[in-house]
């Protein structure tokens, strides 16, 4: 399967679009665990702001500890008025499989496609081995959405090891919201 992946339109899986900061996040709607459907970017209750944690997969144990420093967090990320969702490229019982493992308090989302994934400007990987996947995936992308659902926070990594810390998100957004701080980075 792996190989048949690698062969199909290996030239297109590598192209994604750059995501600005200030644009509006893209209405993306994915299968939830525990059933229903949720858009990536709409904040849910009591919160305007929202939190799209892109992670590799449960193949990855880099993704793993990172999510769980997320809902160890939550409450602070709601306090600011932040919701938080987590998504990946897993099929069903594979994101199943990995939530079991993760124990968080905030909803998984699973099935994101390679389409979605440019349209995000995530970074694209093949599996390196069937031990690893058995689809392509996307590395690591963490979107911070205003209540007018603009990107005003963005961070996107080719690889596994590169993402924002935890604090210095929360700082950053508790920073932007007390002083209504504009969206930077918006000029290339």
């Amino acid at each position: 399967m792996i190989s048949s992946l690698i062969n199909q339109g290996k030239d297109k899986v590598m192209m994604s679009n750059k995501v600005k900061g200030g644009s509006q996040f893209p209405s993306i709607e994915l299968p939830k665990l525990g059933g229903g459907r949720l858009n990536l970017g709409a904040p849910e209750k009591k919160t305007n702001w929202k939190m799209v944690v892109v992670y590799r997969g449960g193949h990855c144990p880099m993704c793993t500890r990172y999510l769980k420093k997320i809902g160890e967090a939550k409450p602070a990320f709601a306090k600011l008025g932040v919701d938080i969702v987590a998504t990946s490229a897993d099929n069903e019982s594979q994101a199943l499989e990995h939530f079991m493992q993760l124990k968080v308090n905030y909803p998984v989302t699973y099935g994101l496609t390679v389409e979605m994934m440019r349209e995000l400007g995530l970074y694209i990987s093949r599996p390196l081995s069937t031990g690893e996947t058995n689809h392509f995936y996307s590395e690591p992308g963490v979107f911070i959405i205003n209540d007018r659902n603009e990107i005003q926070i963005l961070d996107i990594s080719n690889g596994p090891f590169a993402r924002p810390e935890i604090d210095v998100l929360l700082s950053g957004i508790d920073f932007i919201r007390d002083k209504n701080y504009p969206v930077r980075g918006t000029f290339n």
